[in-house]
């Protein structure tokens, strides 16, 4: 078990550096992981703002917010947000606050009819997931899968070329870098501010355009 250690505490964290029980996080933990995620002189009231809402909002409604909700709420634009957390939304301001996608309600949900314009898949095709729909094997994706997810969730009916624009930028670069893309750098790449990520991807980023990109963070 990896673990880091700050101002005489011991936290339990994984191998990306977030922490294993959100129970156990306090603003010590954000202070000692502060560098890690890029930020050099100290978490500021603007960033405590943005790490306390969304540990409020997960209290509250047992999920995690999406970007969306937590540059809106804090009056953050792209670039402002860039500024305080360059490492992007789950690695930089989530990880701070202690809490993830992975942290959230489970429910169940219902695959109603797929959209005409969807082409049928075999039936015997099976996309291994784990528990919050995410694709365990990124190999595994292919249209279909993102066309289905997509309809599942009810994000959209049929993705546009602007959807595929997004998901297959995410693809590309995770086949390059090994890495998932950063919200910023998804919306910088693709010329689009976080007003029309919300609007292409309603769920989120990560819940959203990354899901359906068969990718996670993992």
């Amino acid at each position: 078990m990896c673990t880091m250690h700050y101002n005489g505490k011991t936290y339990n964290i994984d191998m990306l550096g977030f922490i294993k029980n959100f129970t156990e996080w306090d603003e010590d933990f954000a202070e000692g992981t502060a560098k890690d995620v890029k930020i050099e002189n100290g978490l500021t009231e603007r960033h405590w703002g943005v790490i306390k809402f969304i540990r409020d909002v997960f209290y509250e409604n047992a999920r995690c917010p999406s970007v969306y909700q937590a540059c809106r709420m804090n009056g953050l634009r792209l670039r402002g947000f860039k500024e305080l957390f360059p490492t992007g939304y789950l690695r930089g301001a989530c990880k701070l606050a202690g809490i993830t996608y992975r942290q959230s309600a489970v429910s169940t949900t219902w695959l109603g009819a797929l959209p005409q314009e969807t082409a049928p898949v075999q039936s015997e095709k099976i996309y291994r997931v784990d528990l919050f729909g995410f694709l365990i094997d990124p190999d595994e994706w292919d249209e279909h899968f993102c066309k289905h997810k997509a309809n599942e969730t009810k994000m959209f009916d049929e993705p546009t070329e602007k959807h595929w624009q997004v998901i297959l930028h995410i693809r590309d670069c995770y086949k390059k870098n090994k890495v998932v893309p950063t919200v910023i750098e998804t919306c910088e790449a693709n010329g689009i501010d976080l007003e029309e990520l919300e609007r292409l991807f309603p769920d989120g980023y990560h819940r959203g355009a990354v899901k359906l990109a068969g990718l996670r963070v993992k």
